[in-house]
């Protein structure tokens, strides 16, 4: 991913970089006392460009410069009155292919320092759902949830980045903002939720959200519409969908509306809901072209009530097939919100549903559930030029805390294939690039300890047969780690040694006759017969994973294969 750092010398209280006339700034500043106003002055060639203020003492408020000349310009502030979130510059000619330039962010924002990792990470703050997902312009852009000013969930903004191949993103700058009564307090009350995005015309996208505002009567969650016309900035909202539809019974749960085009050429919305008997899902569709209005309810396409579920979030539905053909078998993936495993103990599980889709309705075939290791959450797709790819958010809502900062990832990208009676989810062809270099082929296989280079590898275990049992020990200096596959099935063996037991990752039967592991800094993927079983299980820490050791049964591992994963 790019992050580009320019020429910069940071002081207590400067900072500077060389820019062209036409750049532009982003800057987040407010007052650390109350009453005293917050200010930044802005300087090119000595000459005082602009001085940008603020009176907040609670959030960060937002300012947009553009530079007139270019030369070295210097962002100077009294760090006694003044707190700076977040400083970035960036080329509005040149942003898509060559990203913003991160001037400043602070301690409680800044992000990991890693020697490594191939995962996607936003530049500064927190993240959690993929949202927007898709190609425009002839790039893949993904939008994200974020909040610029620490690594804690609070009031949400999209973030956005783009990428040729899903792997090595260009980070763009901040796309959608909340509204101006939320942008005030750090308090997270709402802001701009999940949702998805659509081409409007060549070049245009039209995004589509969630706006939560707490305690807002009568509808906390609405659904808000808003098009971009330079593919890094949205134009100002419109209400897409004021209300929930009426005698349904439903919470106040209705959010993350995904925009598809339907089997019948019109545009279809799912939205994630809940009444009293557990989670649902709404089809909307609307005649017009654009998408930008006439949408009308349909009906409950989906329910879903297990594990003690409450709603159902972040639903999205992929063609298997050709849209237009009535044997094309249609995914619907879901997150259960608050969902508990009984057998494992597993949290917020996610599904996926094949069945038939007309347009109207929706006759489920069979069910699996996306990810055992269940913490690939909020998991976003469409249909590419070559087939639908998709991500998750790499954690899991039970993890977070409200006290302790939370870094997170997105997961690979993964197809979504039907095979039979069996959905695959492996990662992308692209992945195979990552191999940098071979680490080993003959050690691990033979019970000896294979070292890693910086933390990042990929396994790949070819058994002798189906369900072949082994056992791989990764060492880490801060948990216990591994896989293992045996009689009761293939599991992510994880233990964060707080003295309170974890669940259990366990894609209970199954048998693989391959199985591929892709451990990063902070987390681990299995991807087992081209993703017939999939777990995906953040670790909570920086410290790099060190090696591997594996047992097996007698002749049970044909090979073993170790590379070193890079960008």
């Amino acid at each position: 991913m790019t992050i580009q750092t320019g020429t910069l010398s940071l002081s207590r209280e400067n900072v500077s970089a060389y820019l062209h006339a036409g750049d532009v700034i982003h800057i987040w500043l407010k007052a650390l006392i109350a009453e005293t106003e917050a200010s930044v002055s802005v300087t090119v060639k000595d000459v005082e460009l602009a001085r940008v203020a603020s009176a907040r003492s609670e959030e960060f408020e937002f300012q947009h410069i553009v530079v007139s000349d270019g030369g070295k310009v210097v962002l100077s502030y009294d760090p006694s009155t003044t707190a700076v979130s977040v400083i970035y510059s960036f080329d509005p000619g040149r942003v898509l292919e060559e990203g913003i330039r991160v001037l400043h962010c602070m301690a409680a924002n800044a992000p990991p320092q890693l020697q490594s990792g191939y995962h996607f990470r936003p530049p500064f703050g927190w993240m959690n759902d993929p949202n927007g997902f898709g190609r425009f312009g002839g790039k893949a852009h993904l939008f994200y949830q974020h909040y610029p000013h620490s690594m804690r969930w609070n009031t949400m903004h999209w973030g956005h980045a783009v990428s040729q191949d899903y792997l090595h993103w260009t980070h763009l700058p901040i796309f959608l903002f909340p509204a101006a009564e939320l942008s005030m307090r750090d308090d997270g009350r709402g802001g701009a939720f999940s949702g998805s995005a659509i081409p409007d015309g060549d070049d245009e996208i039209r995004v589509f959200f969630t706006e939560q505002v707490r305690d807002r009567k009568p509808e906390e969650q609405i659904q808000l519409s808003a098009t971009s016309a330079d593919q890094i900035s949205a134009g100002n909202p419109s209400i897409a969908l004021p209300a929930r539809p009426e005698g349904l019974g439903l919470t106040l749960d209705f959010r993350d509306p995904y925009v598809f085009k339907g089997p019948d050429g019109l545009w279809k919305m799912l939205l994630g809901s809940r009444d009293r008997s557990g989670g649902v899902i709404l089809l909307y569709e609307t005649s017009d072209h654009d998408a930008a209005g006439g949408w009308t309810f349909v009906g409950v396409v989906h329910r879903e009530d297990r594990f003690g579920m409450t709603a159902a979030e972040c639903p999205s539905i992929l063609p298997l097939g050709d849209v237009a053909s009535d044997e094309t078998r249609w995914a619907l993936i879901f997150g259960l919100l608050t969902s508990r495993d009984p057998a494992t103990g597993r949290r917020n599980m996610s599904s996926v549903t094949v069945g038939r889709f007309d347009g109207r309705e929706f006759q489920p075939e069979f069910e699996q559930e996306l990810d055992f290791g269940s913490d690939a959450y909020a998991f976003q797709a469409f249909v590419d030029h070559d087939g639908p790819v998709g991500l998750a958010w790499l954690a899991n809502w039970t993890d977070v805390s409200k006290s302790v900062d939370f870094p997170t990832a997105m997961t690979l990208p993964r197809r979504v294939l039907l095979d039979g009676s069996a959905i695959l989810t492996p990662p992308l062809e692209a992945v195979d690039g990552l191999r940098h270099k071979l680490l080993d082929e003959t050690s691990l296989l033979g019970g000896k300890t294979v070292e890693f280079v910086d933390g990042t590898a990929e396994i790949l275990l070819d058994l002798t047969q189906a369900g072949a049992p082994f056992e791989l020990s990764l060492d880490h200096p801060e948990i216990s780690l591994g896989v293992r596959l045996d009689e009761e099935g293939l599991e992510i063996l994880f233990d964060a040694r707080t003295g309170k037991p974890s669940p259990r990752y366990l894609a209970a039967g199954a048998k693989p006759a391959q199985v591929r592991i892709f451990i990063d800094t902070g987390s681990i993927e299995v991807f087992a017969d081209n993703g017939r079983w999939v777990g995906t299980k953040r670790i909570p820490s920086f410290a790099a994973v060190r090696s591997a050791t594996m047992k097996t049964g007698t002749g049970g591992v044909a090979a073993a294969r170790v590379w070193q994963i890079k960008l």
